[in-house]
Protein backbone atom coordinates (compact mmCIF):
# COMPACT_ATOMS: atom_id res chain seq x y z
CA UNK A 1 0.00 0.00 0.00
CA UNK A 2 1.24 3.65 -0.71
CA UNK A 3 0.99 6.23 0.79
CA UNK A 4 -2.02 7.59 -1.23
CA UNK A 5 -3.83 4.57 -0.57
CA UNK A 6 -2.70 4.77 2.82
CA UNK A 7 -4.59 8.19 3.30
CA UNK A 8 -7.77 7.17 1.86
CA UNK A 9 -7.71 4.12 3.93
CA UNK A 10 -7.43 6.26 7.15
CA UNK A 11 -10.08 8.21 5.71
CA UNK A 12 -12.40 5.65 5.31
CA UNK A 13 -11.62 4.18 8.48
CA UNK A 14 -12.33 7.07 10.49
CA UNK A 15 -15.66 7.88 8.79
CA UNK A 16 -16.64 4.30 9.06
CA UNK A 17 -15.78 4.39 13.15
CA UNK A 18 -17.35 8.16 13.79
CA UNK A 19 -18.24 8.70 16.89
CA UNK A 20 -16.05 6.15 18.00
CA UNK A 21 -12.43 7.88 18.25
CA UNK A 22 -9.57 5.89 16.99
CA UNK A 23 -5.93 6.01 18.62
CA UNK A 24 -3.18 6.90 16.37
CA UNK A 25 -1.24 3.50 18.18
CA UNK A 26 -4.45 1.66 16.57
CA UNK A 27 -4.09 2.86 13.32
CA UNK A 28 -0.29 2.45 13.05
CA UNK A 29 -0.63 -1.27 13.83
CA UNK A 30 -3.29 -1.54 10.98
CA UNK A 31 -1.24 -0.09 8.58
CA UNK A 32 2.10 -1.68 9.93
CA UNK A 33 3.97 1.79 10.21
CA UNK A 34 5.17 4.12 12.82
CA UNK A 35 3.30 6.31 14.94
CA UNK A 36 5.01 9.64 13.26
CA UNK A 37 3.50 8.21 10.33
CA UNK A 38 0.16 8.22 11.05
CA UNK A 39 0.82 11.61 12.71
CA UNK A 40 1.93 12.99 9.47
CA UNK A 41 -0.73 11.44 7.59
CA UNK A 42 -3.48 12.67 9.76
CA UNK A 43 -1.53 16.33 9.41
CA UNK A 44 -2.11 15.77 5.70
CA UNK A 45 -5.46 15.27 5.63
CA UNK A 46 -6.21 18.38 7.87
CA UNK A 47 -4.15 19.91 5.21
CA UNK A 48 -5.97 18.75 2.54
CA UNK A 49 -9.28 20.39 4.03
CA UNK A 50 -10.95 17.20 5.30
CA UNK A 51 -13.38 17.79 9.00
CA UNK A 52 -10.44 15.26 10.69
CA UNK A 53 -9.95 16.34 14.24
CA UNK A 54 -8.80 15.48 17.65
CA UNK A 55 -11.30 14.61 20.25
CA UNK A 56 -10.99 14.55 23.88
CA UNK A 57 -12.64 11.47 25.70
CA UNK A 58 -11.89 8.35 27.30
CA UNK A 59 -8.03 7.57 26.18
CA UNK A 60 -8.33 10.47 23.24
CA UNK A 61 -8.58 9.89 19.71
CA UNK A 62 -9.25 10.67 16.29
CA UNK A 63 -12.27 11.58 14.58
CA UNK A 64 -14.20 12.84 11.39
CA UNK A 65 -17.20 14.29 9.94
CA UNK A 66 -19.27 10.69 9.13
CA UNK A 67 -21.22 12.00 6.19
CA UNK A 68 -17.71 12.72 4.67
CA UNK A 69 -16.70 10.53 1.70
CA UNK A 70 -12.89 10.56 0.20
CA UNK A 71 -12.55 10.57 -3.58
CA UNK A 72 -9.30 8.62 -4.15
CA UNK A 73 -6.51 11.36 -5.91
CA UNK A 74 -4.11 9.09 -8.31
CA UNK A 75 -2.65 12.01 -10.97
CA UNK A 76 0.24 11.11 -11.76
CA UNK A 77 3.63 13.36 -11.83
CA UNK A 78 2.96 15.25 -15.32
CA UNK A 79 -0.31 16.00 -14.12
CA UNK A 80 0.08 17.25 -11.05
CA UNK A 81 3.25 19.22 -12.22
CA UNK A 82 0.66 20.45 -15.37
CA UNK A 83 -1.90 21.93 -12.87
CA UNK A 84 1.22 23.15 -10.35
CA UNK A 85 2.22 25.06 -14.21
CA UNK A 86 -1.10 26.74 -14.30
CA UNK A 87 -1.67 27.77 -10.93
CA UNK A 88 1.34 29.25 -11.07
CA UNK A 89 0.83 31.09 -14.51
CA UNK A 90 -2.38 32.42 -13.57
CA UNK A 91 -2.66 36.53 -12.80
CA UNK A 92 -3.43 36.18 -9.41
CA UNK A 93 -5.63 39.29 -10.30
CA UNK A 94 -7.51 37.26 -11.98
CA UNK A 95 -10.95 35.44 -11.02
CA UNK A 96 -10.60 32.32 -8.44
CA UNK A 97 -7.16 32.98 -8.55
CA UNK A 98 -7.27 32.18 -4.59
CA UNK A 99 -9.50 29.37 -4.67
CA UNK A 100 -6.89 27.75 -7.48
CA UNK A 101 -3.87 28.27 -4.74
CA UNK A 102 -6.05 26.55 -2.30
CA UNK A 103 -7.11 23.79 -3.84
CA UNK A 104 -3.41 23.11 -5.32
CA UNK A 105 -2.56 23.32 -1.34
CA UNK A 106 -4.74 20.18 -0.85
CA UNK A 107 -4.19 18.31 -3.73
CA UNK A 108 -1.04 18.40 -2.01
CA UNK A 109 -1.51 16.91 0.89
CA UNK A 110 -2.21 13.52 -0.62
CA UNK A 111 -0.23 13.05 -3.41
CA UNK A 112 2.32 10.24 -3.19
CA UNK A 113 6.02 11.37 -2.29
CA UNK A 114 7.52 10.57 -5.72
CA UNK A 115 4.81 12.92 -7.20
CA UNK A 116 5.12 15.40 -4.40
CA UNK A 117 9.30 15.71 -5.31
CA UNK A 118 8.20 16.13 -8.78
CA UNK A 119 5.89 18.81 -7.89
CA UNK A 120 8.68 20.07 -5.75
CA UNK A 121 11.03 20.46 -8.55
CA UNK A 122 9.28 22.30 -10.80
CA UNK A 123 8.05 25.26 -8.39
CA UNK A 124 11.91 25.46 -7.14
CA UNK A 125 12.43 25.80 -11.18
CA UNK A 126 9.25 28.11 -12.19
CA UNK A 127 9.08 32.15 -10.95
CA UNK A 128 5.70 33.77 -11.54
CA UNK A 129 5.86 37.98 -12.64
CA UNK A 130 3.40 40.16 -12.42
CA UNK A 131 1.60 41.32 -15.27
CA UNK A 132 2.93 45.30 -15.84
CA UNK A 133 -0.78 45.75 -17.53
CA UNK A 134 -3.78 47.04 -14.92
CA UNK A 135 -5.31 44.36 -12.93
CA UNK A 136 -9.01 44.15 -11.71
CA UNK A 137 -9.17 45.14 -8.27
CA UNK A 138 -9.97 42.51 -5.80
CA UNK A 139 -13.15 43.65 -4.35
CA UNK A 140 -14.51 44.24 -8.09
CA UNK A 141 -13.59 40.55 -8.62
CA UNK A 142 -15.15 38.89 -5.78
CA UNK A 143 -18.19 40.56 -6.41
CA UNK A 144 -18.61 39.70 -10.37
CA UNK A 145 -17.69 35.76 -8.86
CA UNK A 146 -20.56 35.91 -7.25
CA UNK A 147 -22.79 37.41 -9.60
CA UNK A 148 -21.65 34.49 -11.87
CA UNK A 149 -21.85 31.79 -9.54
CA UNK A 150 -25.03 32.82 -8.46
CA UNK A 151 -26.86 34.01 -11.62
CA UNK A 152 -27.48 37.67 -9.77
CA UNK A 153 -27.66 40.85 -11.18
CA UNK A 154 -24.81 43.51 -10.72
CA UNK A 155 -24.45 47.23 -11.21
CA UNK A 156 -21.06 48.32 -12.76
CA UNK A 157 -19.77 51.61 -12.58
CA UNK A 158 -17.60 50.84 -15.39
CA UNK A 159 -14.99 53.17 -17.75
CA UNK A 160 -14.94 52.15 -21.85
CA UNK A 161 -11.67 52.48 -24.04
CA UNK A 162 -12.63 55.86 -24.44
CA UNK A 163 -12.65 56.34 -20.45
CA UNK A 164 -16.36 57.34 -20.73
CA UNK A 165 -17.62 56.44 -17.07
CA UNK A 166 -21.22 54.63 -16.74
CA UNK A 167 -23.21 52.98 -14.46
CA UNK A 168 -25.45 50.12 -15.32
CA UNK A 169 -27.29 47.09 -14.33
CA UNK A 170 -25.92 43.92 -16.13
CA UNK A 171 -27.43 40.05 -15.89
CA UNK A 172 -24.44 38.27 -15.82
CA UNK A 173 -23.92 34.90 -18.30
CA UNK A 174 -20.16 33.94 -17.76
CA UNK A 175 -16.79 34.80 -18.09
CA UNK A 176 -14.51 34.95 -21.50
CA UNK A 177 -10.79 35.29 -21.53
CA UNK A 178 -9.44 36.93 -25.01
CA UNK A 179 -5.91 38.20 -25.83
CA UNK A 180 -4.97 37.87 -21.87
CA UNK A 181 -7.93 39.75 -20.77
CA UNK A 182 -10.76 38.65 -18.94
CA UNK A 183 -14.29 39.83 -19.67
CA UNK A 184 -17.52 39.51 -18.33
CA UNK A 185 -20.23 38.47 -20.97
CA UNK A 186 -23.57 40.12 -19.45
CA UNK A 187 -26.96 41.60 -21.00
CA UNK A 188 -27.20 45.25 -20.57
CA UNK A 189 -30.62 46.37 -18.94
CA UNK A 190 -29.58 50.25 -20.50
CA UNK A 191 -28.37 48.71 -24.10
CA UNK A 192 -30.82 46.42 -24.30
CA UNK A 193 -27.99 44.32 -25.34
CA UNK A 194 -25.33 41.51 -24.48
CA UNK A 195 -22.06 43.88 -23.98
CA UNK A 196 -18.50 42.52 -23.13
CA UNK A 197 -16.86 44.18 -20.14
CA UNK A 198 -13.22 43.98 -19.64
CA UNK A 199 -12.64 43.41 -15.65
CA UNK A 200 -10.00 45.62 -15.60
CA UNK A 201 -12.19 48.58 -16.00
CA UNK A 202 -14.78 48.21 -13.59
CA UNK A 203 -14.52 50.85 -11.32
CA UNK A 204 -16.99 49.65 -8.74
CA UNK A 205 -19.58 46.15 -8.81
CA UNK A 206 -22.57 45.78 -6.28
CA UNK A 207 -24.14 42.88 -6.45
CA UNK A 208 -28.04 43.14 -5.73
CA UNK A 209 -30.83 40.46 -4.99
CA UNK A 210 -32.53 39.52 -8.26
CA UNK A 211 -32.17 36.46 -9.63
CA UNK A 212 -31.68 36.39 -13.40
CA UNK A 213 -32.48 33.86 -16.11
CA UNK A 214 -29.53 31.36 -17.44
CA UNK A 215 -28.16 31.85 -20.48
CA UNK A 216 -25.68 29.46 -22.24
CA UNK A 217 -22.17 31.08 -22.68
CA UNK A 218 -20.57 29.57 -25.85
CA UNK A 219 -24.64 30.23 -27.53
CA UNK A 220 -24.64 33.83 -27.07
CA UNK A 221 -20.75 34.42 -27.86
CA UNK A 222 -21.90 32.45 -31.30
CA UNK A 223 -24.89 34.40 -31.94
CA UNK A 224 -24.01 37.81 -31.20
CA UNK A 225 -20.46 37.54 -32.91
CA UNK A 226 -19.81 40.02 -30.43
CA UNK A 227 -17.68 43.07 -29.96
CA UNK A 228 -15.36 43.46 -26.92
CA UNK A 229 -15.64 46.50 -25.75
Amino acid sequence: MNRLERLYAIAEELRAAAPRLLTVSRLAAQHQVSERTIQRDLQSLLASGLPVRWQEGRGGGWTVDPTMSLAPINLSAEEASALLLSVLGADPHTPLAQAAHSALAKIRGVLTSQTLDALNGWQQRVVSKAASEPTPADDVLEVIQRSVSSLTAVELDYRDAEQRVSSRVVEPVGLLIASSQWYLIAFCRSRQAIRGFRLDRVLKASLGNEKVRHRDLREVLSAEGMELR
